[in-house]
């Protein structure tokens, strides 16, 4: 008969430390091993580079990730899988994680892991054109056309405010103090 969750005490969620950008590949090793069950929420999001914006994925906690074993028959193989760097422990205690908090993670970004951060431009945003011919501007977001797919944008060329249509995709939110000289502005 298998105990559930409540009912085994030996079997729990652990916070396992992986090597620095590693954690999906300590998840994929992990996954390979029977009765070990692997949770590593993952975010994606736009960041610039120097010529334009790309999608970016990173764990939600950088360089670590939950695993869930019976910690008697499979502590030894976990702490020495490929790509671990030491299951979080204090001493010679390993604290387990309550099965609330991880299926509540789990609740949250879906049973895929990954949960995209989306910009969602609104007038009076501060954003920096990241690539085209215009790239390395800043603006000021001034209507969001239908479709979501361009934007128009308020900037300065040749000592003469412009509006300009951009496509979102091409455009990256600044601080949140530009939004607020914007406001004022206008006022």
């Amino acid at each position: 008969m298998e105990s559930t969750r409540t009912e085994d005490k030996k079997v729990g969620w652990f916070c396992v430390s992986a090597h620095p950008k590693h954690e999906h590949i300590l998840a994929a090793h992990l996954r390979k091993m029977q009765d070990v069950e692997v949770f590593l929420p993952r975010i994606r999001f736009k960041r610039a580079t120097r010529n334009k914006s790309v999608w970016v994925t990173e764990a939600l906690f950088p360089g670590y990730l939950f695993a869930r074993f019976n910690w008697e028959t499979s502590l030894r193989r976990v702490q020495y899988t490929s790509g671990t760097r030491s299951i979080v422990h204090f001493g010679k205690s390993f604290p387990v994680i309550p099965d609330k908090i991880v299926e509540e993670l789990q609740q949250t970004l879906g049973t895929t892991e990954l949960h995209t951060i989306l910009e969602d431009l609104a007038p009076g945003d501060a954003v920096q054109v990241s690539d085209g011919t215009l790239r390395g501007l800043s603006a000021i977001v001034s209507r969001v056309l239908p479709g979501r797919e361009r934007v128009a944008v308020l900037m300065e060329l040749l000592g003469r405010q412009t509006m300009v249509e951009l496509t979102a995709i091409s455009l990256i939110k600044e601080g949140q103090e530009r939004t607020a000289l914007f406001s004022r502005r206008s006022a």
